[in-house]
C-alpha cells in the first residue's frame, strides 16, 4: 500500500505500465495513467491527501455462447472486457463502507454493523454493497469500512453487465483489506449473485458475476451451481484479427428486471412439466416428444425459450470444442 501522493508518482514512473498493459492493452497505457491519475484525484479532494490507499478493479463482461442458460444451470462461454470499474479504496476506523461514484452525486453510505437487507434499499448500490458484505461473512472472512472513489466505463444498460462488475469490485476490496485474500474468485462471484439476488431483488443467474471475477475467457457447467465448473479456454482472437465491438442500440437493459425475472421463470416451468427445477435435468428427446402438451400448459414463450436453452447449451459446446482445436492447430 502506498499514500496517494507516492501512488501517483509510481503511476508517472511507469511502475505500473505492465499491469496496464495486461489489462488494457500496450496502446492504451498513456490513457489509463491519465484515468488513474485523475481518479487518484477525485479521492483526495473528497476524502484528503496522503491517505494510504489501494487500487482495485473488475471488469464487465461479454457472453460469447450460452444466452440466459446459466439460471437453468447450463453452460456458457463468457468472457471478461477492457472495459472495467476501476476504485481507489483507503480503509477508516468507522466500519462504514462509504463508496463515490465518479459522476454521481449521490454516495452510498454502509455501516457494516448492520447486513440484513434494507427494503428501501433495494434496486440501489448500497443493498449490493450490504449484500456482498453478509456472503462475505458468511464465507467466514472479515469486514470493515472504508472509502472509496470509483469510475466505470462499463456502460450502464449497456449488457456489459456494471452490476456484476461493481458487485465483484466490492467483494475484492473486502477481500483485499479485511479477509487477507482468503475467498476464491468462484466464491466472490457467487456472493455477488447473492447479494444482487436477495438483497438487491433482480433473479440473476450467475454468468455476469463469473466472467467478471475469474477474468479472461471461460467455459462454464453450471450443473453444480454450488461448484461450478470454471475452465480457461486459451485463444488469441486479436492474433486471428477479430476483435470485439460494442455497439450503441439505444436500447438500454437497465430497467428490465420484470421482463429479466420472466426468463428463468417460464424455462423452469417447462421442467415443471417434467417433474424438474430446471431444464439441465430435462431430457430434451423427451421434450420434443411432448411439446404440444408443453405448449398447452406452459403456452408458447415458455416452450420457445426452452427451445432456445437447449440450442444454446449445444452451441456452446460446438464453440469450446472449435476454439480448442483451432488453439491445437495454430
Amino acid at each position: 500500500m502506498a499514500n496517494t501522493i507516492e501512488l501517483k508518482q509510481q503511476i508517472a514512473q511507469g511502475e505500473y505500465d505492465a499491469a496496464f498493459t495486461k489489462l488494457y492493452g500496450a496502446s492504451a497505457v498513456q490513457e489509463q495513467r491519465k484515468r488513474y491519475t485523475d481518479l487518484i484525484d477525485e479521492f483526495e479532494k473528497k476524502y484528503g491527501t496522503s491517505r494510504t490507499v489501494r487500487l482495485y478493479s473488475a471488469p464487465g463482461r461479454t457472453e460469447i455462447g450460452g444466452n440466459h442458460t446459466d439460471h437453468n444451470n447450463g453452460v456458457v462461454l463468457a468472457g471478461s472486457v477492457n472495459l472495467d470499474m476501476v476504485a481507489v479504496v483507503s480503509p477508516n476506523e468507522d466500519n462504514i463502507i462509504r463508496v463515490k461514484s465518479l459522476g454521481f452525486d449521490k454516495i452510498d453510505d454502509v455501516d457494516v454493523n448492520v447486513l440484513i437487507p434494507q427494503p428501501q434499499e433495494a434496486e440501489h448500490s448500497a443493498s449490493l454493497i450490504r449484500g456482498v458484505a453478509k456472503g462475505i461473512v458468511d464465507a467466514g472472512g472479515k469486514v470493515g469500512g472504508f472509502d472509496c472513489y470509483s469510475t466505470s466505463n462499463v456502460l450502464r444498460g449497456s449488457g456489459l453487465s456494471s452490476s456484476a462488475a461493481f458487485e465483484v469490485l466490492i467483494g475484492r476490496i473486502l477481500n483485499g483489506l479485511f479477509a487477507g485474500g482468503a475467498v476464491s474468485a468462484i466464491e466472490i462471484a457467487q456472493i455477488g449473485q447473492y447479494a444482487e439476488n436477495v438483497y438487491y431483488g433482480k433473479p440473476s443467474g450467475l454468468m455476469d458475476q463469473m466472467a467478471s471475477s475469474v477474468g479472461g475467457l471461460v467455459y462454464i457447467d453450471f450443473a453444480d451451481p454450488k461448484n461450478p465448473i470454471v475452465e480457461k479456454v486459451d485463444y488469441d482472437f486479436v492474433h486471428s484479427g477479430y476483435t470485439l465491438c460494442t455497439i450503441d442500440s439505444g436500447a438500454d437493459h437497465a430497467d428490465l428486471t420484470d421482463e429479466y425475472a420472466a426468463m428463468p421463470v417460464e424455462m423452469k416451468a417447462v421442467a415443471a412439466f417434467f417433474g424438474k427445477e430446471v431444464l439441465h435435468d430435462v431430457d430434451e428427446a423427451a421434450f420434443y416428444r411432448h411439446i404440444a402438451e408443453v405448449r398447452k400448459v406452459t403456452g408458447d414463450r415458455a416452450v420457445l425459450r426452452a427451445i432456445h436453452f437447449f440450442n444454446e447449451n449445444r452451441r456452446v459446446k460446438s464453440q469450446v470444442r472449435a476454439l480448442k482445436e483451432i488453439g491445437r492447430a495454430s
